[in-house]
Order: structure tokens, then sequence, then C-alpha cells
């Protein structure tokens, strides 16, 4: 179903030039630049490595040309001082390192990505059912309940406002799936016979790519939806008109049209 209201999209592929093809999507969500900026940590730190490693390789490779020194030294790194140097750099590296991404991440997801909107919180909740090979979304109607006449659902298009957190439930009809949406830096798998969550708050309008990121069959790649992003005042006009929509539509006798569950608090 398509309904009212569809901003300017964004930019298309041919518009971007050869290195800003090579960025990341941009990021309209209020937390995506914990993950971002994590990531470019972690690039960091590997590519400073990998410069050190090569360094080490080539230089010493250099050094210690046959030319430079005829007669080979062997040694099986077995003596003290090799051990010694080899046990600090291994824990220096794991210290400094992965224990410190380790912190970070965790931090990141405890104090906000694990912080769930309270039941008094004005949010908008979305059902997602996962299937091969679409997306179906589901909105409560104006009674707030989902599976009823007035509910609204759209297959392959995600309307969402923003300035409110945006909870997501979701399950997969056959295989496992993963709602991805590049633009908020989430993703959460689909999975069959269990509900997952996630949760965003968005801060720009625009048409924005959901793809699915875990590998679901042959079609895989047609698993592409489209997330619209109103201002909140432009997502209530869609929401009403659509709610109006659906209560003349919906057909009680279509048994597919209600796959939704009772949202689970």
């Amino acid at each position: 179903m398509s309904f009212l209201l569809t901003p300017a999209v964004a930019k298309t592929g041919d518009q971007f030039t050869l290195w800003q093809r090579f960025l990341p999507p941009e990021d309209i969500s209020e937390n995506g630049h914990l993950i971002d900026w994590l990531f470019n940590y972690t690039t960091t730190l590997n590519v400073f490595f990998f410069v050190l490693v090569c360094a080490g390789l080539f230089g010493f490779s250099f050094l210690y040309h046959r030319k430079r020194h005829p007669k080979p030294y062997y040694t099986y790194g077995n003596k003290k001082v090799h051990i010694t140097i080899a046990t600090v750099i291994g824990v220096a590296v794991f210290l400094g390192v992965d224990l410190n991404i380790s912190r970070i991440s965790n931090n990141d997801f405890m104090n906000v990505f694990a912080k769930w909107p309270g039941e008094d919180e004005d949010i908008v909740r979305v059902e997602v059912l996962a299937q091969q090979w679409m997306w179906n979304y589901r909105y409560a109607g104006r009674d707030g309940v989902f599976n009823t006449d007035d509910d609204v659902v759209t297959t392959n298009d995600l309307r969402v406002p923003t300035g409110k957190k945006i909870v997501f439930q979701i399950i997969s009809k056959d295989v496992i799936h993963s709602h991805f949406l590049p633009n908020a830096r989430r993703k959460v798998d689909a999975i069959p016979g269990r509900l997952t969550r996630m949760w965003v708050k968005l801060k720009k309008t625009g048409v924005y790519d959901v793809a699915c990121a875990e590998m679901c069959g042959t079609f895989h790649y047609r698993m592409q939806a489209k997330m619209t992003v109103y201002t909140p005042e432009e997502y209530q006009t869609w929401l009403e008109e659509a709610e109006r929509l659906a209560l003349e539509t919906n057909d009680t006798e279509v048994a597919d049209n209600y796959w939704g569950w009772k949202w689970n608090k």
C-alpha cells in the first residue's frame, strides 16, 4: 500500500562521485555516531598495526638480508627474553585494543541501546514480518491494538517520523533475515518463532533504504524496502489517511491480513 506525502528522494547513486561511493550512508539517527566512532576507532587501530607489522616484516627482511649477514642465526624463540617480549606485546594489545573496544561497545549498549523507552513515552510501535523475499510492516490504528480492522499494513514501505523513538518488534515467517537500517546504523535478526526488538530515533526527513543483512536464500537481493521519514505533523497526516483507507479496504475474511501479534511489553 502506498499513501501520501512522499518527501524528496535522497541522492541517487549516479549523483555521487567515486570517493563518495566509498563513504558510509548518511547517519540520520541520534545515536548512530556512537557506532561510527567505534568503527572508525577500530579501523584506525587495524591500519596502524597493519602498517607496523608490514614495516617490521619488510624492515627486518632488509636489515638481515643474506648479503649483510651471510651466516644465518637460528632461534626457536624460546629464550626468556623472547618469551617476555612476546608476552608484554600480547598483554598490551589485549588491554589497549581488545579490552578497550569491548569496554566502549558495552558502555554504548548498556547506556544507550539497551535503554528501552518507558510505557509513558510517546513512541511509534511497528511490527515487522520478514519473509522470502519482502518486509511486511504493521501499525496499530487509532485503537492502539494490533491485529484489528484499523491496522495499517504495508509491504516494503516503512513510514516513520523524526523526533520520536520508533520501537520495532520483528519476527520471520520462514528463515532467518536481518532488518537493517543503514542510515540509522542499526540492525537486528528476524528469527522464526522468536520476537526480536530494536529501537531508533531519527532526526532527518527523506527516503532511505531498508535492507536484509542476512543471506536468506536465492533472492536475498530482492529484500529491499524504503523507509520514508516524515516530520511528526506529516507522519500524523499520513497515518490518519492510511487508517481511513484501511477501515474501508481491510477484509476480515482474508486471514493473511492478520499476521500480527499482541504487542509484547
